[in-house]
């Protein structure tokens, strides 16, 4: 927080764009994972982008929201999943500016016992039972852009950083949103939390998202995705964003 639209940020090898809190937070977040749970492995946005062999493993986004960061805009946060086997079944996202801190718990079939349920600042969360119009939310991203090309059903946000792009769908602020490029850790935390929360999740690719996959490289792999209130949107969005999904759709030169 004390550098928070005081510090400049170098451009990496992706374009993405990595401050020297980034690196703090990481080594920090790496560091307090190996003393409290010196078993499960990690995947971070900053190191180490191979996924491990262990059954759990912590996948790290140590400031989601870099752009917002430098510039003193108070959207950003640190986002963290843990995964079993492949998949989430536990995110937490923390927003420090605006003191939000969402976190959920989504076991599906990992075989896991427990209690499902997403929260905001540890009240329950739920999305939206309301159908699409003019007085109601979508966030696009800004590699998303060519959607208002043609009428769009809803009012369209667009917030700089994925994760909270997402989680406003778990919170019940929008009916929607869409992400044309996010990378693992932007996406590990916010699956298990929109899920939880009663949201439905679209990959925009042939593949699924999970389980990932052991020794595989995750560094440079794009997820388009779509987060709606409720399965029963799908088909009404997904038809507007899913050329997102293919190469030029995800372009950024062509968006």
């Amino acid at each position: 927080m004390q550098e928070f639209g005081q510090v400049s940020a170098v451009e990496k090898i992706d374009g993405s764009l990595v401050t020297r809190s980034d690196q703090w937070a990481d080594a920090e977040l790496r560091s307090a994972i190996a003393q409290t749970f010196p078993t499960h492995g990690v995947l971070s946005e900053e190191a180490e982008h191979q996924f491990p062999a262990q059954d759990w493993c912590w996948v790290i986004d140590p400031i989601d929201g870099t752009t917002n960061f430098t510039r003193g805009v108070p959207l950003w946060g640190v986002s963290l999943g843990l995964l079993y086997r492949g998949t989430p079944v536990f995110g937490y996202v923390h927003l420090p500016p605006i003191h939000q801190t969402f976190h959920g718990f989504w076991l599906g079939d990992s075989g896991l016992e427990g209690t499902n349920g997403a929260f905001l600042n540890t009240r329950p969360i739920q999305t939206r039972s309301d159908d699409p119009s003019g007085n109601q939310l979508f966030n696009i991203c800004a590699r998303s852009t060519k959607v208002l090309q043609h009428p769009f059903p809803c009012k369209i946000r667009m917030l700089g950083v994925a994760s909270y792009n997402l989680l406003t769908v778990a919170a019940g602020i929008t009916l929607g949103g869409v992400e044309a490029t996010p990378k693992i850790w932007d996406i590990a935390a916010v699956w298990a939390i929109v899920q939880a929360a009663g949201g439905a999740w679209v990959s925009l690719q042939s593949e699924p998202v999970f389980p990932l996959q052991v020794g595989q490289n995750y560094g440079d792999r794009p997820y388009p995705t779509l987060v709606v209130s409720r399965a029963e949107l799908i088909p009404k969005f997904r038809p507007l964003v899913e050329f997102l999904g293919t190469s030029d759709g995800a372009n950024p030169e062509q968006s």
